[in-house]
């Protein structure tokens, strides 16, 4: 199968995002959960793969992110890592593995990075996470911060809602990200925050911002790959823009063969293996008769 090529082959490392804010260059964001999605996606030219904990809404049909293990998330990070070469890897650490102290928390994101090949972990929170961040970057880990809508707080939080919609809160997550660009992160996402807020911590961070649901002003946007592409079910969120329909594409090719196989034309000839002209299929069958 032929693959697009990226207009940029360099392998996209760290400091090139900041790089990027700096020359007021827009970067882009998809996940991916396997190897061929990651090379197609790789190979596409997006600049950061992200191995989501959102596989647990569109792989694995949890319904959230919460269930997705350490060890799903890890083993879908060495699909990826299998499919991809130029795009910045990061890997979410899912819930649980960051919860119950910084010692299990830096084992569990070494073990991302050594086994699985991330180049990056993503976690969720704000000042709460401060000091987890200060102790991963100390330990060579590049980190994502996360703040606004966090999914894996979805039950504190009442469902997937706008977040810093009020004076206060949107001066705390004003706050929650300076502190965590302090604390070494080196990115940090924003996620369904009104877009004056994104833009307002996108000009006073000297991080990149990365955007989901949080207006254009944002150094980077990430979307979800089968949101993008049309590979889910139910209602999207308003912030996606559907560029494909996957979905329809499947069931169409998979209507159509089963049409074919119970219509005795598929398989056809040439899709199909002959034996040698130098055996004899009569002899064959005298020889079952015997």
């Amino acid at each position: 199968m032929a693959y697009l090529k990226p207009d940029k082959p360099e392998k996209v490392y760290v400091p090139a995002l900041q790089a990027a804010k700096e020359k007021g260059e827009k970067l882009a964001c998809l996940t991916a959960y396997d190897y061929p999605t990651a090379r197609i996606v790789d190979e596409a030219g997006v600049d950061i793969i992200l191995v989501g904990d959102s596989m647990g809404n569109v792989i694995h049909g949890y319904g959230n992110t919460i269930p997705v293990s350490m060890d799903e998330i890890l083993s879908a990070t060495k699909a990826v890592k299998r499919g991809s070469s130029r795009a910045l890897l990061v890997a979410d650490m899912p819930y649980g593995s960051y919860h119950t102290g910084d010692n299990e928390a830096v084992r569990n994101a070494l073990t991302l990075m050594k086994y699985g090949g991330a180049e990056a972990v993503k976690l969720e929170g704000g000042r709460n996470r401060v000091d987890l961040v200060k102790r991963l970057v100390d330990e060579e880990i590049p980190v994502v911060a996360h703040v606004g809508l966090t999914p894996q707080s979805v039950h504190k939080l009442g469902g997937y809602r706008v977040q810093a919609k009020t004076a206060e809160t949107a001066q705390t997550l004003i706050e929650d990200a300076k502190l965590l660009e302090d604390a070494g992160a080196f990115a940090i996402v924003l996620e369904l925050v009104p877009r004056e807020i994104a833009a307002i911590v996108t000009k006073e961070l000297m991080i990149p911002t990365i955007g989901i649901g949080a207006g254009r002003e944002c150094d980077i946007q990430v979307l979800v790959l089968h949101d993008l592409i049309g590979f889910t079910f139910g209602r999207q969120p308003r912030f996606v823009r559907q560029y494909a329909n996957v979905s329809e594409v499947i069931t169409k090719a998979i209507t159509e063969w089963m049409s074919d196989v119970r219509n005795g034309n598929y398989p056809g000839e040439g899709e199909s293996y002959a034996l040698p002209d130098d055996v004899q299929l009569g002899e064959i069958k005298a020889a079952t008769q015997s």
